[in-house]
C-alpha cells in the first residue's frame, strides 16, 4: 500500500492548507516564461515592466498555478493525477520576490464511472502571499485510487555493501 491520500479521505468541507511556502524568484520567473515561450515583456523586461501600472514584473501566472497545484499535492494527488484546472483567476498580482503559499477545500468527491476502484476529486485552491493577499483562485480536479486499489508503490533500493 502507498502513502495518502485515498479516495475515502476526502470530505467535502475539508480544508488543508501547505506545509510550507515557496518564494519566487527572478530567475524562477525569466526561466519559465522563456522556456514556455512567452515572451511577453512584462515578465522579462525589467525597465519595460517598470513602466507599467505595477512599477516591476509579473509572475507568469503559469507558473503560479504550477507551483500552487505542487504544494498541495501532498495533501491532494500524491496517489493519483491530474484531470484538469477550472474557473482561474488572479486577483491580485505576484511578484517577484513573494512568497506563495496553498490552500485547498474539497468541493467534490465521487467515485469513478469509468474506472473501478477510483474516483474524482474537485478542490477550490488559493495561491496566497506572504501578506495573507490571495493572488490565484481555481478549481482542480484529479483521479486518486481507493486505498483497496492503490498500487504499490517502489521503494528505494537496499544499498548493496
Amino acid at each position: 500500500m502507498t502513502d495518502g491520500p485515498f479516495l475515502e479521505d476526502f470530505k467535502v468541507g475539508d480544508v488543508s492548507r501547505s506545509s510550507s511556502g515557496r518564494t519566487i524568484t527572478q530567475a524562477d520567473n525569466i526561466w519559465f516564461s522563456l522556456l514556455t515561450n512567452n515572451a511577453n515583456p512584462i515578465h522579462i523586461d525589467q525597465h519595460y515592466a517598470a513602466q507599467t501600472e505595477f512599477g516591476r514584473p509579473l509572475v507568469n501566472s503559469i507558473l503560479s498555478i504550477g507551483v500552487v497545484t505542487g504544494l498541495m499535492v501532498p495533501a491532494t494527488s500524491q496517489n493519483g493525477f491530474a484531470l484538469g484546472w477550472d474557473e482561474i483567476t488572479l486577483p491580485n498580482p505576484l511578484f517577484e520576490g513573494d512568497t506563495l503559499y496553498a490552500d485547498s477545500e474539497v468541493v467534490d468527491v465521487r467515485e469513478s464511472r469509468s474506472r473501478p476502484g477510483w474516483g474524482i476529486v474537485k478542490v477550490r485552491q488559493r495561491g496566497i502571499k506572504q501578506d495573507g493577499t490571495i493572488v490565484l483562485v481555481m478549481t482542480r480536479s484529479f483521479m486518486v485510487p481507493t486505498r483497496a486499489a492503490a498500487p504499490k508503490r517502489a521503494r528505494p533500493p537496499t544499498p548493496r555493501d
